[in-house]
């Protein structure tokens, strides 16, 4: 059996009733689409913090694979933590609290001092029974890739779950669209083993290429299959990528661009793991915003290289990176190309930029903002200045340097005016108040006429 929270990272955890696999990942969707039926997706909700954009993700994730949920409200034990808001959060959100009579487990921890801990392991245990979680030990081994990386002196390194069988050193084995044989394991602590029972999550040595997050894997009876099924799955990616389709990853990212022209904010991304990457993309392609398509043109794993400096400069990108830093010659040429680079740690900060920047490209909304209304008394002819309106200032003011328009009857007989001259009793003056009277020359107009009120206004433009 295994869990599923948020952040990245893999263990097990002895219970009373089970041994579960916990996976703590930044982007839960990606564990939603295999094995359901050996899962549970365990919240964690901070009571500080309360429901975060990850956490709404996780929990439509959730729901979308109709998995069962278990939240863990943790940090009760700060001064600041707020339970009532948090759980209030959570039934928004259609997950209605054991607390005010609802169906889902909430669960007060605090891992600062351990409250709780028990109460969320024996409920997780009981959830797991009345599920009936079963896989078979003697099964050839399958699962799912966590992660993947290359390491500089080991190769590359997968950190897989075996959801079912057996995995076993010397086995030959196939993920994705890389294969190889077992070359070595390692548990979560970091300790040499032969072989991983299902619900098992380890770190396999001995592939040849680096499988995608979220590839199936599974171990196959020799290693001359697994090489052809390998090839056989390159060859079909080969052939859906000049064919145009749309590939898992990529394709999705790829914000429809609406009708009668679209911003654009391209972006390449970087990341330090496969994991991260897959996590990050798809919050990415979450970040809908009107009128504005974020495209993303290269992503990958590892630093940030002199080519995506030079891509970057030639589509006008802007380069992300999570967990990663350009080295010594990409940094020198960013600076020399002017390529922004924005480095992050925090999926969700740079989620937070990300909205911020998108918002910044979107066109200002222009509106107007009445700032005062005159009505016109009494209509004066000054020979060689035409006519002059003496009115009464009956709401805000009527400034100097406003905008005018004339209504007349409701109607708007004259618009998009200045004034000539603004007095008030015999001085010029920049603005005239409410309650007080004054006289003032329309620019360019000379029809006005007792009755009529005189509206200033201002063109004000409100970013988005």
């Amino acid at each position: 059996m295994f869990f599923v929270s948020q952040f990245f990272n893999t263990f097990s955890s002895t219970f009373e009733a089970c041994t579960p696999t916990i996976i703590m990942a930044a982007g839960v969707v990606l564990f939603f689409t295999h094995d359901l039926n050996r899962t549970i997706a365990m919240l964690v909700v901070a009571a500080d913090d309360g429901v975060m954009p990850q956490t709404v993700e996780a929990i439509d994730d959730a729901k979308a694979a109709e998995v069962p949920i278990v939240v863990a409200l943790n940090k009760i034990d700060l001064p600041n933590a707020n339970e009532q808001r948090a759980l209030g959060q959570l039934a928004e959100h259609g997950l209605q609290p054991r607390q005010w009579g609802g169906p889902t487990e909430v669960i007060r921890t605090s891992a600062e001092t351990g409250e709780g801990l028990d109460e969320l392991t024996e409920t997780l245990s009981v959830e797991a029974e009345l599920l009936e979680l079963k896989a078979d030990p003697s099964a050839p081994a399958s699962g799912w890739v966590v992660e993947a990386r290359v390491d500089p002196g080991r190769g590359v390194l997968a950190q897989v779950l075996v959801c079912d069988g057996t995995l076993r050193v010397g086995e030959p084995m196939l993920a994705g669209r890389a294969f190889g044989r077992v070359r070595s394991m390692l548990d979560d602590r970091g300790r040499p083993i032969k072989e991983a029972p299902p619900a098992t999550p380890v770190l396999v040595a001995g592939l040849g290429s680096v499988p995608d997050a979220g590839d199936r894997f599974n171990v196959v009876s020799d290693h001359s299959r697994a090489r052809q099924a390998a090839e056989d799955r390159r060859d079909r990616h080969r052939v859906q990528a000049l064919a145009g389709a749309p590939t898992a990853k990529l394709e999705d990212l790829f914000a429809q661009i609406e009708a009668g022209g679209t911003s654009e904010l391209k972006l390449i991304v970087k990341a330090d793991v496969h994991g991260s990457l897959e996590a990050l993309l798809g919050s990415i392609a979450k970040q809908v915003i009107e009128e504005v398509s974020i495209n993303v043109l290269h992503s990958g794993v590892g630093g940030i290289s002199e080519g995506d400096i030079l891509l970057a400069e030639a589509s006008g990108a802007i380069v992300l990176g999570f967990r990663v830093v350009p080295d010594q010659r990409a940094r020198a040429l960013a600076e020399d190309k002017a390529v922004e680079i924005r480095l992050y740690r925090v999926i969700y900060h740079l989620l937070e930029e990300l909205a911020q920047a998108v918002r910044g490209m979107l066109a200002p909304v222009i509106t107007e903002e009445v700032t005062g209304r005159a009505e016109v008394r009494e209509v004066f002819k000054v020979t060689r200045v035409g006519s002059v309106a003496g009115c009464m200032v009956i709401d805000g003011l009527i400034a100097r340097s406003s905008r005018i328009r004339i209504i007349r009857d409701n109607v708007v007989v004259e618009d998009e005016r200045q004034l000539d001259s603004l007095r008030l009793f015999k001085d010029d003056v920049r603005e005239v108040r409410s309650g007080f009277e004054c006289g003032l020359k329309v620019a360019g107009y000379d029809d006005v006429k007792a009755g009529d009120v005189i509206e200033a206004y201002e063109v004000v433009e409100v970013p988005r």
